[in-house]
């Protein structure tokens, strides 16, 4: 839910016609990422804020039910259809001409699994690949895709920010949205035996989730270093006023609103930073 504020960016960038040849998101960012590449700044907000309140988004009876404290299935497999609450327009996704990536994690092996618009030829696919990298372990039950276990691409390695794969894939420059504000670090998890007994099926997930706060710290070490030699513009926000399970309408509301201000405040910096480069229009 801390999207509430970051998906501002996403609306700003829409709003100013700035579309992107590649983009990446991991977790809710995958969710801003699809809707970013769809056009529709109603989807990317609504995402993130009045959503909230719909009776099937989730909660302690949900999660009681084993349907997860987010209902999975209903928010990523079912609202997006055209006469639900959140419908995606397929079409403008699909012609359009940025490629994406999609990243979760495989519970039983480790590995990441990274999904492009190639993987994803109809909304279906898209949707329960986008579900997948959005679920987190405990309060979502995992999502079983093509006879993988996968979870939240938090988990990898990365942490939760594809910078890895984007430098693999052979980008030097990055336009980056940040979720924590710039002096936050992570905390190792407390209690990791209980965490090995609750993940005793899954060995692979209970060590990524163990030492996620490392890789996610180290990866926003990399993030400013990048910064600092002009090869990064970051959206860091100022303050972040809701955590990850938020669902005051009225708090989400003015998390969007101080999204908005930073990057409409920030947005001429963002258009400076990409004069050189090619990847955008």
């Amino acid at each position: 839910m801390r999207a509430s504020l970051t998906s501002a960016m996403a609306v700003t960038l829409l709003k100013a016609g700035l579309s992107f040849d590649w983009v990446a998101g991991i977790s809710a960012g995958a969710s801003t990422a699809v809707n970013y590449l769809s056009g529709d700044k109603w989807r990317v907000r609504r995402s993130f804020v009045e959503f909230a309140k719909e009776e099937e988004f989730g909660g302690w009876r949900y999660f009681a039910r084993g349907k997860g404290m987010f209902h999975g299935e209903y928010i990523y497999q079912r609202a997006g259809a055209p006469d639900q609450a959140l419908p995606f327009d397929w079409e403008t996704y699909e012609a359009s001409t940025g490629d994406m990536r999609i990243i979760a994690f495989d519970a039983e092996t480790g590995d990441e699994a990274v999904w492009s618009k190639k993987d994803t030829p109809n909304i279906d696919d898209l949707m329960i690949r986008v579900q997948a990298s959005s679920t987190m372990p405990i309060v979502m039950p995992p999502v079983h895709l093509d006879g993988h276990v996968y979870v939240d691409g938090a988990m990898g390695e990365d942490g939760g920010i594809a910078l890895s794969q984007a430098q693999r894939e052979g980008f030097e420059k990055f336009v980056i949205v940040l979720t924590q504000e710039r002096g936050y670090k992570k905390e190792p998890q407390r209690f990791p035996a209980v965490f090995r007994g609750i993940f005793r099926k899954y060995p692979a997930l209970a060590d990524a989730l163990l030492t996620r706060w490392k890789r996610y710290n180290e990866t926003r070490e990399r993030i400013f270093e990048l910064e600092a030699e002009g090869k990064a513009h970051v959206f860091v926000p100022d303050r972040m006023p809701v955590d990850n399970s938020t669902r005051d309408l009225s708090r989400l509301a003015a998390a969007h609103r101080m999204g908005l201000s930073q990057a409409r405040r920030e947005l001429p910096d963002l258009v400076e930073f990409l004069k050189d480069l090619n990847s955008i229009s």
